[in-house]
């Protein structure tokens, strides 16, 4: 693990004054080694033509420099956003990124079987992932730190947004333009995503409790989030109650994209006729002009990146730290008063 002239990592550090170790994460570039220090070390290694490897760092501190991340696919523009945010803070601290998408049932019975990042790896971020119970224990049994993102679990560390505080500010936000009938509609089918749908659910009832609003069934719809016809027919449902709504919070700003293209289709005017709410803030929300709930999504992956290197760093932080971020209602031109409340 030397250089040309057979240098040992012992020698830089003898050279340089300092200890083994601290020459390993110098020379991986980890942000914890003083300017002082790392200029030292470098300088050390040039004398004795010196550099390291990624496996004799991993000789030195029993760690690989990776950190693997489980997603449910790599189609959605939220997990692009998320692992956005994670590769330039995991690159500061000298890690590689590990992506592991697992789409299909063959994928998932594949990776839970084998679970390949026990060796590849040094911690595991688990990223908005659906996961049984019987899959949530073969991952403690990688033996390795486990941060949760988008997902909050009490027993691990997790870096997250409050779904339900966020879904009822949304609806509060259509109460207060003078709505009473709004729609919600959520994914039928999230693809392995854990989006804590039932949570932007009980917020969205929440606030029409709140409001003294008797719930109506009839207006909360699943819909296909991405593809298929099935927003559509749900659209078409809506509008054809007694009592249609006038407004819809979509869960998802994927579903108000495609409602919006449903309803100017079929010449409901939004917002005149119709409030559009979305939750995301998508990096197309302002183009569509789509009033949002807007999370911060590469900030979740900065957030979770400075986590998991504290719990390499620290394996007895295991069992925390719950990161909360705050989510901003981004209110645009698709929501507007109701009907009945323009002067």
């Amino acid at each position: 693990m030397g250089g040309d002239k057979g240098a040992t990592l012992a020698d830089v550090a003898e050279r340089a004054g300092v200890s083994p170790s601290t020459v390993s994460r110098t020379m991986r570039g980890l942000s914890t080694v003083s300017p002082a220090t790392r200029e030292r070390v470098e300088r050390a290694a040039r004398e004795l033509s010196f550099s390291i490897s990624r496996s004799a760092s991993s000789l030195v501190t029993g760690r690989t420099g990776r950190v693997a991340v489980l997603v449910p696919n790599l189609e959605s523009w939220f997990l692009g956003a998320a692992l956005a945010g994670m590769a330039p803070a995991l690159a500061a601290e000298g890690l590689d990124m590990l992506v592991y998408s697992v789409t299909t049932p063959e994928e998932r019975a594949r990776f839970f079987d084998r679970l390949p990042a026990r060796r590849n790896a040094d911690a595991l971020l688990v990223v908005s992932f659906a996961l049984s119970p019987e899959e949530r224990e073969r991952l403690d049994d990688l033996g390795m730190p486990l941060v949760f993102v988008s997902q909050h679990e009490q027993d691990r560390p997790s870096v997250y947004v409050d779904d339900a505080e966020a879904a009822l500010r949304g609806t509060r936000h259509l109460l207060n333009l003078g709505h009473r009938r709004i729609a919600y509609l959520e994914p039928a089918d999230a693809s392995g995503f854990a989006w804590s749908s039932r949570a932007r659910l009980d917020g969205y009832r929440t606030a029409l409790a709140e409001a003294g609003i008797e719930p109506d069934e009839r207006l909360v719809r699943q819909v296909a989030e991405w593809r298929g016809p099935s927003l559509d027919a749900a659209v078409g449902r809506l509008l054809s109650l007694e009592e249609p709504p006038t407004a819809v919070f979509a869960e998802t700003d994927d579903i108000a994209f495609r409602l919006l293209t449903v309803l100017r289709g079929a010449n409901v005017a939004v917002p005149g006729r119709m409030s559009v709410l979305g939750f995301d803030d998508h990096a197309m929300a302002s183009a569509w002009d789509l009033s949002t709930l807007s999370q911060p999504v590469r900030r979740l992956g900065r957030e979770a990146v400075e986590v998991v290197r504290s719990v390499i760093c620290d394996p007895e932080a295991g069992h925390g730290p719950h990161v909360v971020l705050p989510v901003e209602l981004v209110p645009r031109g698709s929501t507007g008063p109701a009907p009945e409340s323009r002067s």
